[in-house]
């Protein structure tokens, strides 16, 4: 299963305890951010008000990876006690962290809201990359069409092509409606994500079936938000 790209309906750590130890080169997640999300329409995300069912993929996806890789976890601050402990007890141990600016509030409270973030996790010692990548980056609004989280293709796309080689497999266990894997796809690397809801798998499937027809199409595929 490794050596190709699937999108697997599920609950992530039941999938992931199925699937080989150290075989994936890179994971980059998204994972919900413990804080009982609702969007504008209604939308929510499932287990975002439970943190055993998400915390609980992290030693599963650090049995996953290879020796000497890397983790891209976005996270909520609001929640970082909780998953900092969880890449802790995984075997994690941070080695970076990426601030993603925005020109507009998300949301308000005693501040304004104008940013995203992730944690760069190490399992082992990884190489430095050729090219390190800038910790503070300008964000792209999607407009949550697909997902009520959902991430930018351009967003993505630098981790993996940071992080990763050409040919490698990258793994989202908390996959929603499929950004991983079509960044992945235009990087040229592999992928395999897990999502619990079908009616996102589904959008995956069509979005990634688009993204390979584009790259057929075109001798020198560029990234798109689809």
């Amino acid at each position: 299963m490794t050596n190709e790209n699937h999108i697997i309906e599920g609950d992530c750590v039941n999938v992931m305890q199925s699937l080989p130890a150290a075989s994936m080169d890179l994971a980059v997640t998204d994972p919900p951010y413990l804080v009982n999300y609702r969007d504008r329409t209604g939308r929510s995300i499932v287990n975002d008000d439970n943190p055993e069912r998400v915390l609980s993929a992290f030693p599963e996806l650090y049995k996953l990876l290879k020796p000497d890789t890397f983790c891209v976890s976005f996270y909520g601050w609001s929640k970082i006690e909780y998953f900092a402990n969880a890449w802790r007890q995984a075997g994690f141990k941070p080695v970076g962290h990426i601030v993603w600016h925005k020109d507009y509030a998300s949301n308000s409270g005693y501040l304004d809201y104008h940013h995203e973030q992730c944690f760069l996790l190490a399992k082992g010692n990884p190489p430095k990359p050729p090219v390190p990548l800038a910790d503070v980056r300008p964000w792209e609004y999607t407009g949550n069409k697909n997902h009520p989280t959902e991430k930018a293709v351009g967003v993505i796309r630098p981790l993996i092509e940071t992080f990763s080689q050409t040919g490698d497999t990258v793994i989202d266990p908390f996959f929603g409606s499929g950004t991983t894997a079509v960044a992945a796809a235009f990087a040229g690397r592999r992928y395999i994500g897990i999502e619990i809801e079908p009616e996102y798998c589904e959008l995956a499937r069509k979005r990634l079936a688009a993204t390979h027809a584009y790259m057929r199409a075109n001798s020198r595929p560029r990234s798109f938000q689809i």
